[in-house]
């Protein structure tokens, strides 16, 4: 159990310890808020479309897609989504909040934490879900946070934001292109492999430098991020929040886990592959808040200090509902 807890910290504490340096490297001077301001637009714009890119690239094999789980995944998060969209205009009031504390409901630190948590609790065979589920959830996750960040904005005449534009505002989103085009050239190298066979062209055997040169660039986004954000920390701004840091919280690490891995153990018998699926849906499901979740909210409007402090404060307490996922999961045989 000792070990299980010292995973949990292990896995959230270097998130922790590089918000740290952002905080301490604006308190020195180190850094301003227009460096800061350009990390967030290097981050989003270039770091995370390329992360996003390589992570979806890199599934092995389309066809292996246990399509019950993903199915699972998709309907959960749709259902959760619709859940939020329904009773956050009950305890939130601000329009720049509103759409802050939605898209916290579907956007996990799947990349970042999950997959690497995946492995040490699954193994190999974990991982394959996790890739196969990325290639699903990870393109709606920013489709739905994209909405959510928009269908509450008004425009200057204080007007909401036509369909139009939320839809322009999904298909321009840079972490979406990232997404959709790693699923193109999946696609594409698909079409040149041989049944059974290698394929004919790949970026990774024939092309190294260029995908490389993608790995590398996918290696910054992450720890950029987070520095930046430990830069836009400020204590001072927890109190008049306190009340919106602990719902999107609660609902991004206790309910929404709750709620989708319940679930799934209860369907188990009925779904085709669960049994081999809770390391990925508890990757999934149960990390904290995206930190590209506060990126997005800064690139595109909203309340960023909010978005800040649900990144941080989610990752330090998931530490704790993590543990206590996994007990459960491995007392009841699951894992």
């Amino acid at each position: 159990m000792f070990d299980t807890f010292l995973f949990a910290t292990n896995a959230i504490l270097p998130i922790v310890l590089l918000i740290i340096l952002g905080y301490f490297l604006k308190r020195i001077h180190f850094i301003d808020m227009h460096f800061i301001n350009m990390l967030n637009k290097y981050v989003f714009r270039v770091g995370l479309p390329a992360l996003l890119f390589f992570n979806v690239y890199n599934i092995d094999n389309l066809s292996e897609i246990k399509f019950g789980v993903i199915l699972f995944a998709v309907v959960m998060m749709l259902i959760l989504f619709s859940i939020g969209y329904l009773t956050i205009p009950f305890t939130v009031k601000d329009p720049n909040q509103k759409g802050v504390i939605l898209q916290v409901i579907v956007r996990s630190n799947f990349a970042l934490i999950g997959i690497p948590l995946a492995q040490t609790l699954g193994g190999v065979e974990a991982i394959a879900v996790v890739a196969l589920l990325s290639a699903f959830t990870i393109p709606l996750a920013n489709v739905l946070s994209v909405i959510s960040l928009t269908m509450y904005q008004t425009n200057e005449h204080g007007e909401r934001i036509s369909i139009q534009k939320m839809i322009k505002n999904i298909v321009t989103n840079p972490l979406i292109i990232g997404v959709f085009l790693g699923l193109f050239v999946l696609v594409i190298r698909g079409l040149l492999t041989p049944h059974g066979g290698e394929p004919i062209f790949s970026i990774k055997e024939d092309a190294t430098f260029i995908y490389d040169a993608i790995r590398l660039i996918s290696q910054t986004a992450s720890p950029m991020a987070l520095i930046a954000l430990g830069g836009q920390f400020e204590l001072s701004v927890v109190k008049p929040l306190l009340n919106k840091i602990a719902l999107g919280v609660m609902w991004r690490i206790v309910i929404v886990p709750a709620i989708t891995l319940g679930l799934a153990y209860y369907l188990e018998d009925r779904i085709p592959g669960m049994e081999y699926a809770y390391a990925g849906l508890i990757a999934l499901f149960a990390t904290p808040i995206a930190v590209s979740s506060a990126i997005m909210v800064h690139e595109m409007g909203g309340d960023e200090k909010l978005a800040g402090q649900l990144v941080i404060w989610s990752s330090v307490f998931s530490i704790f509902t993590l543990f206590g996922f996994i007990v459960f999961f491995r007392a009841v045989g699951a894992l």
